[in-house]
């Protein structure tokens, strides 16, 4: 199962070819897994399976640190007033340690015309849960690994096999 986080665009997201620029791609995978992951207070009712790590910049135990990113870009990501579809899920469940996989689509919604779809991007990230006191990884516990095993999927098939094989 996926988990989708709609997410916004900003004019300064954008470059001088006027469409987002690549190091910004990173930041929207960046808002999207943090709001997926990180129980971060209120939620504004927004239903959120995965947000149980709290996190330690809100006092909690548990940093995420990241230990690699993989990027293809598929095409440009044009601006639009309408949310991003950024769909996240893990690949992989390590001790101490997760792959998250994200692909980036057009809005979900107001597709100029009725066309379909464009997926921009596809990313891998891998997450290391770090123990904020003593900074140190620790294991990723039972409550958190019954809540995200329902998000678990197959990984994404980059072009020439991931780096990480």
């Amino acid at each position: 199962m996926r988990f989708h986080v709609p997410t916004l665009l900003r004019w300064s997201d954008l470059d001088a070819y006027n469409h987002v620029n690549n190091s910004r791609v990173l930041t929207l995978l960046e808002e999207a897994r943090v709001r997926a992951f990180w129980n971060i207070g209120a939620s504004n009712d927004e239903e959120r399976p995965l947000a149980i790590i709290d996190a330690a910049a809100e006092g909690g135990d548990t940093l995420t640190l990241i230990a690699r990113n993989e990027i293809e870009y598929l095409a440009p990501i044009p601006y639009s007033t309408k949310p991003l579809d950024v769909q996240l899920w893990i690949s992989k469940m390590g001790a101490a340690s997760a792959e998250v996989d994200y692909e980036i689509w057009s809005p979900e919604e107001g597709q100029p015309g009725g066309t379909e779809r464009v997926r921009y991007v596809i990313a891998s990230s891998t997450l290391v849960f770090i123990d904020a006191a003593t900074q140190r990884p620790r294991r990723i516990n039972d409550r958190e690994r019954e809540a995200w095993t329902p998000f678990i999927g197959e990984p994404l098939k980059f072009r020439g096999g991931r780096s990480n094989d």
